[in-house]
């Protein structure tokens, strides 16, 4: 069928799509800042897709979250297609990483603003341009069709950017809810060339806080330099430990969980443009990566391998000028990227275990958030639908990554909920997701939401059992 109706229709959603994107933006939806308005930006959520005509309502998860925020889950549903229809769900997050530093960016991070094909503003890709970009595939269905070929859910999370903290425990509980055919995923788009990409799995995630205090105050490093336990020191000391210079992470039996490498995976990596390379490298400034890894090296070592990353330090006096000070206290926060099948709950334990056998049991450990990683076969029938309607709109096959080097809450979807997913979305390597600067290209916004659209039409045409 001529779907030239429907990608134009999406084209003319644009103006008022850019119109909502700014909304969205304006809301400072930091959800690691207690003070941020959360519920604010869930509500403006809701409110656009009850503007379409979906059943939309706030619901609130158990227990507190990592600020006082207690960001709410929306809830949206239109399930008008009926019994015979198939069924998306779709997932996004409303909450941003902050905005700091805030010199680095050369417009305000709070108002969305234009430059030829390109939008500057926090969150505007990560995730609410992909919010927009759903919403404009629904407007483009209708316009097109007069109503929805499919029945849709959405579900979009204000905890995304803190782990997901409490989405899992949600997700059991509205399980039933939550039942489709297939999940599109917060995010997508393409690579630096232009083409699809379509990623297969995500990597988990343990972040944690570690922290000493050794005195009861700072103290005059002449006084105390030679003879008071320094906090700082502890700590580098402590962090030392837990990765040798070649890479490789030290917390006992921490590769044991790691499913095999196979040939299939080899495979899938092989097939992978090398056009990232180059472009991380001018990006980042760099002549060469760790251990000097390029093509399907590159790759593996850039999704199959577990890391440890220190975040950031703080300890003692960093403002200008000097201050003889030593440290009474210093903490670091940590992530470890986590591959099939480690968990955040092993690595807790074993990062415990590590500390204590160094010497370091005075280093506190504070689990921050964690996700289990996952994956879903790329043989999948609806993945393979992404890929096809992918070609139609970008006039090439997509590259499929067997796995994902960034982290999100798959596991509960693709385990939880025995859901497949589909990474279709408008994002690009030069976004500068979590960074100052952040931005979309209205260009790859379309394409996205063309794709979306083309998507869940396809969807409608296969052959459905309900459930």
């Amino acid at each position: 069928m001529d779907l030239s109706a429907l990608d134009a229709a999406v084209e003319a959603a644009l103006p008022a799509a850019l119109d909502e994107l700014a909304e969205l933006v304006a809301i400072p939806t930091v959800a690691a800042k207690p003070d941020s308005p959360m519920r604010e930006g869930a509500e403006a959520v809701a409110r656009l897709f009850e503007k379409r005509g979906f059943l939309a309502k706030l619901s609130d998860t158990d227990g507190a979250g990592p600020s006082c925020a207690r960001p709410p889950v929306v809830y949206a549903e239109d399930r008008t297609a009926g019994v015979d229809a198939p069924t998306a769900l779709l997932y996004n997050h409303y909450d941003v990483q902050p905005a700091e530093p805030l010199d680095l960016w050369n417009s305000d991070p709070w108002k969305l603003t234009q430059s030829g094909d390109f939008l500057f503003g926090r969150g505007v890709s990560d995730d609410k341009g992909h919010i927009i970009c759903r919403l404009m595939a629904i407007d483009a269905l209708k316009k097109t069709f007069g109503a929805l070929p499919v029945n849709l859910k959405a579900l979009v999370e204000g905890e995304e950017e803190v782990a997901s903290t409490h989405l899992e425990g949600w997700m059991q509980k509205n399980a039933a809810l939550l039942n489709a055919d297939v999940t599109l995923w917060e995010f997508g788009g393409v690579d630096e060339s232009g083409r699809p990409e379509l990623l297969c799995g995500l990597r988990g995630i343990a972040y944690f806080e570690l922290s000493v205090k050794s005195i009861a105050y700072d103290a005059h490093s002449g006084v105390g330099g030679s003879i008071f336990p320094n906090a700082a020191w502890r700590l580098v000391w402590a962090l030392a430990t837990l990765k040798s210079p070649d890479e490789k992470i030290q917390l006992p039996g921490h590769y044991d969980a790691l499913k095999p490498f196979t040939e299939a995976d080899k495979q899938m990596l092989a097939g992978l443009p090398d056009t990232e390379e180059a472009h991380w490298k001018k990006e980042m400034g760099l002549d060469a990566f760790l251990g000097g890894a390029t093509g399907a090296e590159w790759h593996r070592r850039q999704a199959f391998e577990p890391t440890c990353t220190i975040c950031g330090l703080t300890s003692g006096w960093q403002g200008t000028g000097s201050k003889t000070v030593m440290p009474a206290e210093a903490s670091a926060k940590v992530d470890f990227r986590l591959v099939p099948d480690q968990t955040p709950e092993q690595v807790e334990k074993s990062l415990r275990t590590h500390l204590d056998s160094q010497g370091f049991p005075d280093v506190q450990l504070k689990l921050l958030g964690g996700q289990k990683p996952g994956r879903i076969s790329p043989d999948h029938p609806l993945v393979q639908l992404a890929a096809k309607t992918a070609e139609e709109v970008y006039g090439v096959a997509p590259a499929v990554w067997p796995l994902s080097p960034v982290t999100g809450p798959i596991h509960p979807f693709v385990v939880g909920l025995g859901q497949p997913i589909a990474t279709i979305g408008c994002g690009y390597p030069g976004s500068r997701v979590h960074a100052p600067g952040e931005n979309l290209k209205i260009s790859n916004l379309l394409d996205g939401a063309k794709h979306t659209a083309r998507y869940l039409y396809a969807l409608a045409q296969r052959p459905h059992s309900p459930t």
